[in-house]
């Protein structure tokens, strides 16, 4: 049984949501935020969605990866911009994945790196993107396990 004490901000995040459809308050490390969903859904718009911030986290890890991993190379990176889509996708238009069950959820990211680099530390940079603990986190074997808690 989990008790209130074990969903404080201190073990992770906070989530909670009142009565406004859809907008949640999100407490992270001590950082506040909104997320809500988009008018078109119901909600207000007054915070990304949970879609944009699972693609924020994403992108915020692959960005901070490409930067230590290039600091401790000593590579003259400059700046890394990424643009992130999530998008579903029958998987009719996944025939030439080397799944048995494509998945139907893909995400799209492009990756800028600004600076004085050449073709082989691009490359480098590129693999060590996809290897940042989010993205390895999300597709690796992820298990979720929800508990009730007693108020």
């Amino acid at each position: 049984m989990t008790t209130k004490s074990q969903t404080s901000a201190a073990n992770g995040v906070v989530v909670s949501i009142g009565t406004t459809p859809y907008r949640t308050e999100v407490l992270a490390g001590g950082h506040a935020l909104i997320a809500d969903e988009p008018r078109s859904a119901g909600g207000a718009d007054a915070g990304p969605g949970p879609y944009e911030l699972l693609l924020a986290s994403l992108g915020s890890c692959k960005a901070i990866t490409l930067r230590m991993y290039a600091d401790r190379k000593g590579w003259p990176l400059e700046r890394v911009a990424l643009s992130l889509r999530h998008s579903r996708r029958h998987g009719a238009d996944c025939e030439a994945c080397d799944q048995t069950e494509p998945r139907l959820d893909h995400i799209d990211v492009e990756v800028q790196l600004v600076g004085d680099l050449d073709d082989a530390q691009r490359a480098r940079l590129l693999e060590i993107a996809d290897r940042c603990p989010v993205h390895r986190t999300i597709t690796g074997d992820l298990r979720v396990v929800s508990t009730l808690v007693v108020s």
